[in-house]
């Protein structure tokens, strides 16, 4: 049988987050230490109340809206107001997972996409996909590899003919810094000069270290659209639930992807669309949930911060989400002796000689000559972490202890990379 591709459609590689975990359960399965900084899952457990929730409604069957149960949107809608937006239950999508309404909304909108270097592995390979022209806007180290309000003006007025369409992604996958009010102030005013349709994508919002994020759509709500769900800041990746809360104008953006979602997925899951409900209601129990979540990951990333920074591997200071991005830069004329010359090749020699999963800069979008790479500091007992961050003491000695008890495997492993280096030297 001679079977045909589309290679427009198919060419490319796996999802290099999805490879990397993989090859980590095959190396485990053949007996070898594996310290997986390479995948980016919540390590905290789904709520009691929002899982209380889903055993209530599992008898639900029926197809739902396409874009999404009523309630649920209202009650996003609801949650959206707490934070400076004015929006209805008509102005939201609900599909499985915002991975399915990226790709959804690509699809119906004309335009090139404008991407920061680096961006989130999944966002230029689905333009690829659809044929979408894509551009990508350098960053610098020394703005924590985040786009410049002053580059994104530099680039439209060089390139003025054509609709764009901007990811912003905060706190960032990969970098973990984010964008205060001021930068995002001065986004919404180069967006609007030039027309921008502007995709925030704030899936990791809820988990600001800080407690502090904002959405892009507070200063721009004309052209953001505000991408978020409940796979990181409620632990529930595998449970396929995205949102898209849409500008008022774009209604018939939000028309072109209902008829997309119908004939594709037709409506997310029934049962998780009523169970997450309670998720955004917001209510004491996620509250507090929350706030323990930002204790633990604030102390597990500054402690890895602080040791990845002993050993030259610079980085932005970890403000949100559960990313590092480590430069080998350091040593790359020592790496060069070992004909270790991307960051590619770099990945491969750590995996293979440490057990350390690390992903590749050029995953992001990083030329692979750059010798940088993403770290996700969330290989721990999530459950175990809440229940100890309860007893929080605010002082060095409970701290040694946290750390210890909850991230003693993860420090291993940096101590791991820390030999692998020195040993190259």
């Amino acid at each position: 049988m001679n079977i045909r591709l589309n290679t427009s459609r198919s060419k490319g590689s796996p999802s290099p987050t999805l490879h990397i975990n993989e090859l980590s359960k095959q190396l485990e399965a053949e007996g070898k230490k594996v310290y997986k900084f390479g995948f980016g899952q919540s390590p905290f457990p789904v709520p009691d109340i929002v899982v209380n929730e889903l055993k209530k409604e599992a008898y639900q069957k029926d197809y739902l809206p396409v874009n999404g149960l009523h309630q649920l949107r209202q009650a996003i809608a609801n949650y959206n107001s707490k934070n400076g937006l004015n929006n209805i239950p008509e102005d939201i999508i609900v599909g499985p997972g915002t991975k399915i309404l990226l790709y959804l909304l690509k699809s119906v909108m004309d335009g090139e996409l404008l991407l920061p270097q680096p961006s989130w592995v999944s966002y230029a390979p689905q333009a690829r996909m659809l044929e979408k022209p894509i551009s990508w806007l350098e960053t610098c180290e020394k703005d924590n590899w985040m786009l410049h309000p002053d580059s994104l003006e530099s680039y439209c007025k060089n390139n003025p003919n054509s609709q764009k369409l901007l990811i912003l992604n905060y706190p960032s996958n990969p970098t973990g810094a984010t964008y205060n009010a001021d930068q995002l102030k001065a986004f919404a005013k180069v967006a609007e000069e030039f027309g921008l349709i502007i995709i925030s994508d704030e899936i990791y919002g809820e988990m600001d270290h800080n407690g502090t994020h904002q959405s892009l759509a507070k200063y721009y709500p004309q052209g953001t659209v505000v991408s978020s769900g409940l796979s990181k800041w409620c632990g529930a990746g595998g449970w396929r639930l995205g949102t898209f809360t849409f500008p008022k104008n774009m209604k018939n953006v939000i028309n072109a992807m209902k008829i997309a979602a119908s004939e594709t997925y037709s409506s997310a899951s029934a049962p998780i669309q009523y169970a997450a409900i309670s998720a955004y209601k917001q209510g004491v129990e996620i509250q507090h949930y929350l706030e323990n979540s930002r204790k633990v990951l604030a102390l597990i990333s500054n402690a890895i911060s602080n040791k990845l920074l002993e050993i030259n591997l610079k980085h932005p200071k970890p403000e949100g989400g559960f990313y590092l991005m480590p430069n080998f830069e350091y040593y790359q004329d020592i790496l060069l002796e070992k004909d270790i010359e991307t960051n590619e090749q770099l990945c491969t020699k750590i995996m293979e000689e440490t057990g350390v999963a690390l992903l590749p800069g050029s995953a992001f979008g990083f030329p692979n000559e750059k010798l940088v790479t993403r770290l996700s500091y969330v290989d721990f007992d999530g459950q175990k972490a809440l229940g100890l961050i309860e007893s929080h003491k605010k002082n060095k000695e409970w701290e040694n202890h946290f750390l210890k008890t909850i991230s003693g495997h993860m420090i291993e492993g940096i101590d791991r990379l820390k030999n692998w280096l020195v040993e190259k030297s």
